[in-house]
């Protein structure tokens, strides 16, 4: 038998349509609650570079009391309008507003790298469940194997041809095949479980072994490492927070500079005596505003230091950040490179075990092999359709590792 006709015997029994990885990862995308809770604080996140804006934007305000005074001759009320503009903030607000953009920036990466891990929970969920299915179904076919040649040795042991071993043999062949087949259905539930938690709903029957290697994925490892160094979110996501450690730098600076603004107001007031409106006031005011901060006791000053201090540790974090991607690229480059090697040689076993496997069949009818050699043969060939199996699923798994690795893991990535 052929490669093809050898791996095609690890095809699960499908219903017409059978849930691809890309539909369980776009289902995951949309409705996962962890992903939602992400986003959602990104948006108040966003809002930060606004309000750092809104410190260097005209204010206004309104405001009014009233009372009653026994000894002033009776009730009074008032009411003031005022507006404050401010015109130079010593680079106060520019400083907040650079750091707010970088910390919006860094939690975007933050975003971007928990949709990555999500989507990479999602293909490990897949390839588990994937390889369960499969190894349920190799299970059962075993089983129905054997009842085939059980009959067959209890039919030649009744005429004589056989030996009660012999049929024992195949009893405990088949018993330990069963044994395995409640394994394997035990695990299928388990990894069910898991893949609806991750994905929102159960598998819809079997699931497809089609899965053919991402665009995206790198052809080679220097332009993997490349590719780190310009998308991966947690890098970049670093990079940010030491852009906007040092935004923070000029922001406390900038406590030393003065403040100058307009300021104006409008107040209007009157008395009420035995009922009637009297002593209407009116007053409104206007002019420049300016501080100038003489003596902060140090605080200023140690506020810069620490500012200082938190950039130096943010610059030594992303050298830290950068050897990790590096370190983590390699890993999963060379990974995904054991994972296929093992992968095309459990092919070629499994083409070898299935024609030893007719072969010892066919001398079986000449009298020229035993039943302990077809059972050896048959466990050889399940041996070897289950490792076809855990290879084609650690491929998928260490696929979505390098992608995640070098910031190529996107909902759009194994779009047909």
């Amino acid at each position: 038998m052929n490669r093809a006709l050898a791996a095609a015997l690890l095809a699960v029994a499908a219903p017409a349509h059978a849930e691809t990885l890309r539909e369980a990862i776009a289902t995951a995308y949309a409705t996962n609650p962890e992903l939602a809770a992400t986003r959602a604080r990104q948006e108040a996140l966003a809002e930060a570079p606004e309000q750092a804006r809104a410190a260097g934007r005209l204010t206004a305000d309104t405001g009014g009391n009233a009372g009653y005074d026994r000894f002033g001759g009776g009730s009074a009320a008032v009411g003031t309008v005022g507006a404050t503009l401010p015109i130079w903030t010593g680079g106060r607000v520019a400083a907040a507003i650079r750091t707010a953009d970088r910390d919006v920036a860094a939690g975007a990466e933050g975003v971007r790298d928990a949709e990555a891990a999500i989507l990479e929970r999602v293909v490990a969920a897949y390839a588990d469940l994937l390889f369960q299915q499969q190894a349920v179904e190799v299970a059962r076919v075993g089983i129905e194997r054997l009842d085939g040649q059980l009959a067959e040795a209890r039919s030649r042991y009744d005429l004589g041809q056989a030996t009660r071993t012999d049929v024992a043999q195949l009893e405990a062949q088949r018993a330990s095949v069963i044994a395995n087949l409640a394994d394997a259905e035990g695990a299928l539930a388990t990894v069910t479980a898991g893949y609806r938690a991750i994905v929102g709903h159960a598998p819809q029957g079997a699931l497809s072994a089609d899965t053919p290697p991402p665009p995206a994925l790198p052809a080679t490892l220097d332009r993997a490492r490349s590719a780190a160094d310009t998308d991966n979110p947690l890098l970049l996501r670093q990079r940010r927070i030491a852009e906007a450690a040092a935004a923070q730098i000029d922001r406390e600076r900038a406590e030393r500079a003065p403040v100058l603004g307009l300021a104006g107001g409008y107040g209007y007031g009157a008395r009420l005596a035995h009922g009637n409106p009297d002593g209407y006031e009116a007053a409104a005011s206007g002019g420049l505003t300016l501080r100038i901060p003489l003596w902060t006791g140090g605080l200023v000053a140690s506020r810069v230091r620490q500012a200082e201090a938190t950039h130096r540790a943010e610059r030594f974090a992303t050298e830290a950040a950068l050897r990790e991607t590096e370190r983590g690229v390699d890993a999963a480059w060379g990974t995904l490179a054991a994972a296929r090697r093992r992968l095309a040689a459990d092919r070629e076993g499994l083409a070898a075990a299935d024609l030893a496997l007719q072969g010892v069949r066919a001398e079986y009818g000449f009298g020229l092999r035993t039943t302990l050699d077809i059972l050896v043969a048959d466990q050889s060939f399940r041996a070897a359709q289950l490792a076809v199996a855990r290879s084609r699923s650690d491929v998928l798994i260490a696929e979505a590792a390098l992608l995640r690795a070098t910031g190529r893991m996107t909902e759009g990535t194994y779009a047909a």
